[in-house]
């Protein structure tokens, strides 16, 4: 009687780990990889963060439900460019809003039977920062207006009274550092994922993998392993750098960074499926970055990376409103400066997940293994 000798049982398991291990070496020596996830961002971030007080100017001022709509100031304040007036939210939301820093101020203009024959009754919180000084400008300017076209009228023809609630201050790496965070997870996902795996496959990697027990799913797994562990961190090491250099508001501490990093695990989930679209249409690598920009351009200029997108002209601002990145961006600013939990942002992490299902369907259908 013989002893046959023990085969021991190849294990995919095994060789996805493999896999992911190899990628992530091959990752961490790319030039372009470290440029896109980390150094890009990083360079905007050192940029914005020195410049006290830059981005686009706009502010956002809540309009009370006592408000005079009909006297001459607000109808003026109407036709500040820099002024957005808002309206469809109520008094408790505007007052929690306010004291997040997500408007700048809450007006209630009324008009007197005596002189001053208009009162504006403005309240601020800390987190409006130089708003508070710009929409008083605007207001003043307003009123030399109207003390021309009164002149007979005893001034002051109109008069502002403040007030000031408590609230975080809203500084521009508040704004700038989730934008960021979101343009380096969309460019390793899209541009990371394409140019591996297209090479993979006009190199005959792949054909090669498929002459050994490795299944198909390991691959890909492996693959996407190595990604996302690059992005998270490259996401941790922009989080930190921005909130010692640069005093980034994390409002929960560790908490606020676990539910960035777990936001940021869903975004480059969902990128990595443009990526795989991407490589499956690109017929060699020189086609990869014109395809792939046509896809992070749009995103990156239109999705609230470095100004808000209510800025933007009333017809340009649903595009901005469909497209993945921004409600990516919209829940890191959230969670990092309101200290919204990830129930709170659960709308915004639906529609990632929706865009999630919608591009992974089109991946299948045009992913190619050779």
């Amino acid at each position: 009687m013989t002893n046959k000798p023990m085969t021991k049982e190849y294990s995919n398991f095994k060789a996805t780990l493999a896999i992911a291990k190899a990628s992530f070496r091959s990752i961490v020596r790319s030039p372009s990889s470290v440029v896109f996830t980390l150094l890009f961002p990083l360079i905007f971030i050192l940029v914005f963060g020195f410049i006290s007080g830059g981005g686009v100017i706009s502010v956002d001022v809540g309009v009370a439900k006592t408000n005079d709509t009909l006297n001459p100031v607000y109808q003026a304040l109407k036709k500040v460019s820099v002024v957005r007036l808002i309206h469809d939210q109520t008094p408790a939301q505007m007052q929690a809003n306010l004291q997040k820093g997500s408007i700048d101020a809450i007006i209630n203009i009324q008009k007197n039977t005596v002189a001053p024959y208009f009162t504006a009754n403005i309240e601020y919180s800390k987190a409006s920062g130089d708003k508070e000084n710009i929409l008083k400008s605007a207001l003043n300017n307003i009123f030399y207006q109207l003390n021309a076209h009164i002149p007979n009228a005893p001034p002051p023809v109109a008069e502002i009274k403040e007030s000031t609630i408590s609230g975080r201050e809203y500084k521009t790496i508040d704004f700038i550092l989730p934008g960021q965070l979101g343009f380096a997870l969309l460019s390793t996902g899209v541009f990371g994922t394409a140019f591996v795996f297209l090479s993979l496959r006009i190199t005959l990697v792949i054909k090669r993998f498929f002459a050994t027990p490795v299944k198909r799913y390991s691959i890909v797994i492996g693959e996407a392993i190595a990604r996302i562990s690059f992005a998270l961190i490259g996401a941790l090491f922009i989080i930190l750098i921005g909130r010692f250099a640069f005093g980034f508001t994390l409002v929960h501490g560790a908490v606020t960074v676990l539910n960035m990093l777990l936001l940021s695990l869903i975004g480059v989930v969902v990128f990595m499926g443009f990526g795989f679209v991407v490589s499956g249409i690109a017929k060699n690598e020189s086609t990869v970055p014109p395809i792939a920009n046509m896809i992070t351009l749009p995103q990156f200029l239109l999705s609230g990376t470095f100004f808000s997108i209510n800025v933007f002209p009333a017809w340009l601002q649903p595009i901005s409103r469909a497209l993945p990145l921004t409600y990516l961006n919209d829940a890191l600013r959230k969670v990092a400066f309101e200290g919204a939990s990830l129930m709170d942002v659960s709308h915004q992490i639906m529609v990632m997940l929706i865009w999630g299902v919608v591009i992974y369907t089109v991946a299948v259908k045009t992913f190619k293994w050779e």
